[in-house]
């Protein structure tokens, strides 16, 4: 601290100066642009290092300005300023010229927290390949896979390929980032058929945890068209059918004779399991941990994890620790450690595997747990992809983004007024021509509202149906199945029908509701645009939106999204219906509530309210 002297050059005292209250930094810095031209005298100096000599310029320029007592005290004042400036030197005098227009520059992208993140394989760099020139590829799965239409494969599906399959296959765990529509689910399917192909003994080898029903019903099929070619069997555990009917068709009873009694003991251990690969949701998956008998994951060997964001975003009954624990403790006193060394966590038992601890197979070693997580907005959250415990894990990424469109994607915005929202959907349905498309709004009871509103409409030439979770499982597969044949045109969806659902044909889809997050976003306009084929995406917007839709999108490295007119001639048509539909809309709600209530009171347990009687 240099200590500042000044002499007034008159002999009068100067008058009193204004109590000075110490400035917090951020004010103290403000004073360098303060708008009194005296302390412009600041910004027109070169900035120095030291306090003292800018401190000395003030002192010199007073002295030679006129010496009025007003000055002279705020000249002091000044100084003493200066003294505050000196104990902030990283507000002020350290402070970077260039800040304010640093500011203005676009943010550089974060790195991602975890290290292994932070230098991933691009998958965008491979290009496609076809079959005949895969190396390793089973003659038998070559067959199987042109008989489901595919003669080369995907970069998606030739980088996991490539490292799962050869010398050094599966060394490392994998975690796949890759846009929606990119051929995920044969990226994991193809290998681990390959892989399990040799396999002697049947016992469940491969499990796939997806976490709706629907998405794993079609994971299934992927599976059922490429294991029989090899031998393999595949099952599905995901509450579509009584437990009984999955029990009978997962474990293999054995069967007995009349003449010998056996006790519970013996019949345990005769039980097998009757399928190589498990496609499971997770709720069904522990039900079947828990209660039914036979059922082990103690020889897995491959864990597959697919739209893993929202997997580890909720518990499911905390399926995830559960199978790990179950598959690492497995013969725990073969272990090489002593048991005061073991840490409770299962995530600290992975070592056990890895030494080859018998699991049933006398000599034959117990492979590593390979996992494969995978989505199109995989989390970079070190505390969520801590529960996965990662062998070395391998990051493929479709470019540097986190967040990816498709390539054949056409994004476009429609603006219009809230009330008259319905009438512009309509309108754009118009223009479309009876093109297959999905309209995702933001709730299940938005859904059926908007669904039963437009089937009002009199005279629409296309034909619009619900898919939500509202409706029971078997309405939903009846459902899509007219839509896949092209019986229905239009779905109006909540976000049940965004993660990894594939409808061939899908041409465009609508957001009715804009969606909050860009990860709604990136699913939702994932059903179109697949396989590189081409789609569009409209959204529906109100003007308060727009600005807002606007940086949603920037998030994904998108920029362009022109607006979409819709011919004010068709909204115009509609007007005329709207009405009428609407009033129909309300008595159909309040009917439904009528029926709800009415059910409810049939229910046990249920103690119907008494009606109030209204005072005069």
């Amino acid at each position: 601290m240099v200590e500042l002297q000044f002499q007034h050059p008159f002999s009068l005292p100067p008058p009193p100066l204004p109590p000075f209250t110490r400035r917090p930094p951020h004010e103290t810095t403000s004073f360098l642009r303060h708008p009194h031209p005296r302390r412009n005298l600041l910004l027109s100096q070169q900035l120095l290092s030291i306090p003292a000599e800018l401190i000395g310029i003030i002192k010199r320029k007073a002295l030679i300005k006129e010496f009025s007592g007003a000055y002279h005290a705020e000249c002091l004042t000044y100084c003493q300023e200066l003294m505050e400036l000196q104990k902030n030197l990283d507000e002020t005098l350290r402070m970077d010229p260039m800040e304010e227009l640093a500011t203005e520059e676009p943010e550089k992208k974060s790195l991602p927290v975890i290290p292994w993140m932070r230098d991933p394989v691009d998958i965008s760099l491979s290009d496609s390949c076809p079959l005949n020139s895969l190396p390793f590829l089973d003659p038998r799965l070559e067959t199987a896979l042109n008989n489901m239409g595919i003669t080369s494969l995907f970069p998606v599906q030739l980088a996991v390929w490539q490292e799962t399959i050869g010398p050094g296959s599966f060394d490392r765990d994998l975690c796949v980032n890759s846009p929606t529509g990119s051929g995920k689910t044969l990226a994991y399917a193809l290998p681990i058929v390959q892989m399990l192909s040799t396999r002697t003994i049947k016992c469940i080898r491969a499990l796939v945890v997806l976490p709706t029903r629907d998405l794993a019903l079609q994971v299934k099929e992927v599976f059922s068209a490429l294991a029989p070619a090899v031998g393999l069997s595949v099952g599905l555990a995901v509450g579509q059918s009584s437990i009984a009917d999955e029990i009978s068709s997962l474990i293999k009873k054995p069967k007995l004779d009349a003449s010998i009694c056996y006790d519970n003991e013996d019949l345990g251990q005769e039980l097998r399991s009757s399928v190589d690969i498990l496609v499971a949701t997770p709720g069904r998956l522990m039900d079947h941990i828990c209660n039914t008998n036979g059922f082990t994951l103690e020889h897995l060997s491959y864990l597959v994890v697919d739209e893993t964001d929202r997997l580890l975003r909720e518990a499911y009954q905390s399926w995830l620790p559960t199978v790990l624990q179950l598959v690492y403790s497995q013969n725990q006193n073969l272990s090489p450690f002593s048991d005061d060394i073991i840490p409770p966590t299962f995530g600290s038992l992975k070592t056990i595997r890895s030494f080859g601890v018998e699991r049933g197979f006398k000599g034959k070693p117990s492979p590593r747990l390979v996992k494969m997580v995978l989505s199109a907005t995989l989390t970079q959250d070190p505390s969520k992809l801590a529960q996965l415990d990662l062998h070395h894990p391998l990051f493929l990424t479709a470019g540097q983004r986190r967040y990816q469109l498709p390539q054949q994607l056409k994004s476009y915005k429609v603006v219009c007024v809230s009330k008259l929202k319905p009438l512009y959907l309509l309108a754009l349905l118009e223009t479309l021509r009876g093109e297959k498309s999905i309209v995702f709004t933001s709730s299940v009871q938005s859904t059926h509202r908007l669904c039963t509103l437009l089937n009002f409409f009199d005279g629409l030439e296309i034909k619009i149906k619900e898919y939500s979770r509202l409706q029971r499982q078997s309405i939903r597969s009846k459902t899509l199945r007219a839509f896949r044949a092209g019986e229905t045109q239009v779905l109006i969806s909540s976000d049940a029908m965004t993660r990894g659902m594939d409808v061939e044909g899908v041409k465009n889809v609508i957001n009715y509701d804009m969606p909050s997050y860009i990860k709604t976003y990136i699913h939702r306009v994932g059903r179109t645009a697949r396989a590189g084929q081409t789609g569009c995406c409209f959204t529906l917007l109100n003007k308060d939106e727009v600005t807002k839709f606007k940086k949603l999108l920037k998030k994904a490295g998108s920029d362009s999204c022109p607006v979409y007119s819709v011919p004010t001639e068709s909204v115009e048509s509609f007007q005329s219906m709207y009405k009428t539909a609407l009033e129909r809309l309300k008595e159909s709600v309040q009917s439904e509530k009528y029926r709800r209530g009415k059910v409810n009171m049939k229910r046990p347990g249920v103690v119907p309210r008494k009606r109030e009687k209204l005072s005069a």
